[in-house]
């Protein structure tokens, strides 16, 4: 990938950038403003471990990075690529993406900085050994040393132990790396390659923030033996005019797809910090490291500097600290241009004179999205809200070749616009997320420049320099390219600008089944990226199928228009599973992507070129029933596999129980339904009497609430007998499945299940199993994850009355998606049950 510019990288690099690409610069109070002057005076860094977005201790992070006012940041090891998502549909690497801007914005919210490794989150894991195997050690070992080198902290602190305790082999897992990485960092002999961009880093110790499940929200000290510090966590800060529980409380609650909303605490909190290695700690984390200027040589006159501007600040009139940090910045500029503090400081003192100064400046492209060779309009505006004298010098396009010298006087408060009209160069890089680049390797994202790894986002696709005159010394400030419109609810909006292909093309589903050799249509939906793009699509496929016609012209006469084009594809002969592809060639080249779009309001637009491709599965199924209710649940793909095995299904709103539901063969509930859905209590009567009038009725899993699941169950009681549900469940996908009773109705009608359709199934068997279940229960299957104790909660069925009802926490909203063969057959005997 390229990096577009060597300012923006070092920026990107450091953290330090004042929002993420695709937000606007966030203006600052008096308060703020004062806050962030104090901040000055403390050189000193500290860098919290974990594994997932979430696992953060947001109290802690607030703390350290707004009363301590050390540099903080927060390295997760993966992008919570695994998890389950309550706000959509999203999965893998896309809810991955989502959880990427949530850890984004809960940081604008608490302050530090966030980072990652190139882990791929596979799903739950029960052992350290199996996180590290599946990630590879010495890759993901590298990355965590990267950071450390990089970020240069005082103290590390991980979320977890490096051990069971941790309840997930990703979380100790991050422990472990950690403290493996605390370490080796300051050898030049491991890693050797990363010495070209950074130093060999030793951090002072490294500490555990003791994490007990079920009493972590208490003041009680933790029955740890070792060398332990209490710190008090839970203060007031007027400044901000919230307490840091508050703050914290904000900050958690951005974990939206998750559910992780919390109520703000206010009052004491201790948070205890046990020492796992380095020097032993007396009252403070940070005893024995010099959070001072004089850690730096030669800063004296700087520290007297950010003295005076504290000194003299006045909040009615901030902008009368700029000529005293303008002086402040040419003292940073003597000192050493390697040290990481004086580069951290350098952009610390250099939004405090925008935020001084009221100075706001972007550059607005006149589109969100633009393909290489195309034109757009750009209007560059600047507005200096103070009486401080400024002048723009100059401004730099430096992505599309445009400079532009100035000698414009801003005066108070009034707006300069300038429009201009560029071209994107031919050779600009597809805005694709950088770890997506290239396919998954295993349990690792494949990044190939160095430089980006860790990195949360892409640097920005296209930056505008603005060179400022302040006090008589230029200041070049940078602003990522941002589209700006206006909603009529909810007002301005932002979203990120994006280099996109020609022509993208979307197929209408993600799997085609094909239970015989009767041909289906096909749904290609064109897209254009730019206007007049013209040329032909076809569908490649493996051996054995047949596509007609062979190919189709297109032809797209204005941006972003789209064409709907259908295909028939038929199984020829021994057809292979595998993938069907299109192919899109225009006078400018071949196209093989799609296009994504995520968009929730809590996170900027995010824009994914995937691969423009679909499964084709040829599997041996038969399916008894017809109509199908789907009452959705969170995240939910199934419906459209259950059409694809030829049922037709309706989703069933509030309104739909209302009505009869006796005309269904079968009712499917969605996953985590009765966690999110409050009114599904109001019908669970009458969905039990349509069981026991003779229906089918499926409940996909649900969490059973407590401290760490925010939804409880919205019924007593899921089916006609009582049962619960618990927190068993198996992770290896690849676990054998036991038939206790292999005469079962469920596994014999009308299609005769056997091992091989457990085979294919990725990142686990099924989770939240039930337990203690009535005798009238019948559970169809025992599995368990190595050196554990049989699990029989997987699938349970029972008669009721006329009808059938089955609890299932098999991952079938994972299966089916995929196109595993078997996870279609099994559920099509669940299903047709009642036939």
């Amino acid at each position: 990938m390229r990096i577009p510019n060597l300012f923006v990288f070092l920026s990107s690099l450091l953290g330090l950038t004042a929002g993420a690409v695709g937000q606007p610069y966030r203006s600052t109070s008096a308060g703020d403003i004062l806050h962030d002057l104090k901040k000055l005076n403390v050189v000193g860094s500290a860098l919290y471990v974990a594994a997932h977005p979430d696992d953060e201790n947001t109290l802690l992070l607030t703390y350290l990075a707004n009363e301590r006012q050390v540099r903080t940041a927060y390295l997760s090891l993966t992008r919570g690529d695994g998890g389950q998502n309550l706000i959509g549909p999203e999965q893998g690497e896309n809810i991955g993406v989502i959880r990427t801007q949530e850890l984004l914005a809960a940081r604008r919210i608490d302050g530090p900085q966030q980072f990652f490794s190139r882990a791929y989150d596979f799903g739950f894991s029960k052992s350290t050994d199996e996180a590290v195997r599946t990630w590879g050690q010495d890759k993901v070992l590298a990355d965590v040393v990267w950071r450390v080198r990089q970020f240069q902290p005082d103290i590390i602190i991980t979320r977890f132990p490096p051990d069971a305790r941790a309840g997930h082999g990703h979380h100790s897992a991050s422990a472990y790396l950690a403290e493996e990485a605390f370490k080796i960092s300051g050898d030049p002999t491991r890693y050797p390659e990363q010495l070209a961009y950074v130093k060999p880093w030793k951090a002072k110790r490294i500490m555990w923030n003791i994490f007990i499940p079920g009493a972590f929200m208490s003041n009680k000290k933790p029955d740890e033996a070792g060398n332990m510090v209490g710190v008090e966590t839970g203060l007031y800060n007027p400044l901000l005019g919230k307490s840091y529980g508050e703050i914290a409380a904000e900050s958690r609650s951005q974990h939206k797809s998750q559910g992780f909303g919390v109520p703000a605490s206010r009052g004491s909190r201790i948070d205890y910090l046990l020492v796992r290695n380095g020097d032993p700690v007396q009252q403070d984390p940070f005893d024995g490291v010099d959070l001072s200027w004089k850690r730096v040589p030669n800063s004296g006159r700087v520290q007297e500097l950010v003295n005076q501007a504290i000194a003299t600040f006045r909040p009615e009139q901030p902008s009368a600290s700029v000529p005293v940090l303008v002086n402040l910045y040419r003292e940073l500029q003597k000192l050493d241009a390697g040290n990481t503090y004086v580069a951290a400081k350098k952009q610390d003192v250099e939004k405090l004179i925008q935020d001084c100064l009221g100075l706001w400046f972007e550059a607005n492209p006149a589109t969100y999205a633009a393909a290489p060779g195309e034109s757009v309009r750009v209007t560059l505006s600047a507005v200096n809200r103070s009486n401080v004298p400024v002048q723009l010098t100059k401004i730099r396009l430096p992505d599309v070749g445009r400079d532009t010298t100035l000698a414009l006087s801003l005066a108070a408060n009034d707006q300069q616009i300038l429009p201009v009209t560029v071209t994107i160069a031919r050779n600009q890089p597809i805005s694709q997320p950088y770890w997506l680049r290239k396919p998954l390797d295993r349990g690792l994202f494949q990044v190939d420049d160095q430089r980006l790894i860790g990195l949360p986002e892409n640097p920005p696709a296209l930056i505008a320099e603005f060179t400022f005159d302040i006090n008589g010394q230029p200041f070049t400030f940078s602003r990522p390219w941002i589209y700006k419109s206006t909603d009529p609810v909810d007002g301005e909006i932002y979203r990120p600008f994006v280099i996109q292909p020609d022509v993208m093309a979307n197929l209408a589903d993600r799997v085609y089944v094909f239970a015989d050799n009767t041909p289906k249509t096909v749904e290609v939906i064109l897209k254009a990226g730019r206007a007049n793009v013209a040329g032909t699509l076809k569908l490649e496929t493996p051996e054995g199928w047949r596509v007609e016609p062979a190919q189709l012209p297109f032809r797209l006469n204005d941006k972003f228009q789209e064409q709907r084009v259908t295909f028939t594809v038929t199984p020829a002969g021994r057809a292979a599973d595998g993938k069907l592809r299109a192919v899109m060639t225009t006078n400018t080249g071949t196209f093989t992507t799609g296009l994504r779009l995520i968009q929730y309001k809590h996170i900027p637009t995010q824009t994914l070129f995937p691969p423009a491709e679909a499964k084709l599965v040829k599997l041996d199924v038969k399916v008894r029933a017809k109509t199908i209710g789907y009452i959705a649940g969170a995240g939910d793909e199934v419906p459209a596999a259950l059409r694809q095995m030829g049922t037709q299904v309706t989703m069933l709103s509030e309104a739909d129980l209302n009505k009869s539901v006796s005309g269904y063969d079968a009712i499917v509930v969605g996953v985590r339904a009765y966690n999110t859905e409050e009114w599904l209590k109001n019908y669970q009567a009458k969905l039990m009497e349509y069981v026991s009038n003779g229906g089918t009725m499926i409940v996909q899993y649900v969490t059973p609430g407590g401290s760490f699941i925010q939804n409880g169950l919205k019924v007593n009681q899921l089916g006609p007998y009582p049962f619960s549900v618990g927190r068993d469940r198996v992770a290896e996908e690849d676990a054998v499945m036991t038939f206790l009773n292999p005469q079962h109705l469920l596994l014999n009608t009308p299609n005769k299940i056997t091992q091989k359709d457990f085979e294919g199934w990725i990142q686990e068997r099924g989770l939240y199993f039930a337990q203690d279940w009535d005798k009238a229960y019948e559970p169809l299957f025992s599995a368990n994850d190595t050196n554990e104790a049989p699990k029989q909660g997987s699938l349970i069925y029972a008669k009721y009355g006329k009808g059938h009802f089955i609890y299932t926490g098999l991952s079938f909203f994972r299966e089916l998606p995929a196109g595993v063969p078997g996870a279609y057959r099994l559920f099509a005997n669940m299903i047709s049950a009642g036939k």
